[in-house]
């Protein structure tokens, strides 16, 4: 991944998005989900790219969420002060926040694998793909009240970034 070209186009995320859903649906068939899906801003990076930034997000939602009943996942998006942000937010599990800064690491887990399926490079990924994009990436939650993962794009975007 760290040495692959990007390819950057205006991406539209609405569309991603129902892909993403659509690949995961397979693994959602017996579970009651309530999605909240927002009329998504636009953003401009490598489609295939930021299509596994959605497919790590969107699984760990479903992965996270599985012993709620309904699980709900909200995804949403905005225009800020350069930068365009998007986010899943789920009422799963959760985490502690003093924990946040292992979340991204990789083969870092906040849950036992015995609990959660999972390499561990899920979110590292997400990062390593948004910091290429000249983004960035965070998370919040808390235990037992769900989590929210939240990514940004610069909305221009340097050529240099996509050089690395």
């Amino acid at each position: 991944m760290g040495r692959a070209t990007l390819t950057p186009i205006p991406v539209d995320m609405n569309r991603l998005i129902a892909e993403v859903r659509r690949m995961l649906s397979t693994g959602m068939r017996d579970r009651n989900i309530e999605w909240d899906v927002a009329e998504l801003p636009r953003g401009f990076g490598d489609p295939s790219f930021l299509r596994a930034v959605w497919q790590n997000l969107l699984s760990n939602a479903i992965k996270y969420t599985r012993d709620r009943d309904p699980a709900r996942i909200v995804i949403g998006g905005y225009e800020g002060e350069g930068e365009t942000i998007w986010f899943v937010k789920d009422n799963g599990v959760g985490f502690d926040m003093a924990y946040v800064d292992k979340l991204f690491g990789v083969f870092q887990r906040l849950h036992r694998m015995e609990d959660y399926e999972g390499s561990g490079i899920g979110l590292a990924n997400v990062r390593r793909i948004v910091e290429r994009h000249g983004g960035r990436a965070w998370a919040e939650g808390a235990p037992e009240e769900g989590a929210t993962f939240t990514f940004s794009l610069p909305r221009q975007v340097k050529e240099q970034t996509w050089r690395r």
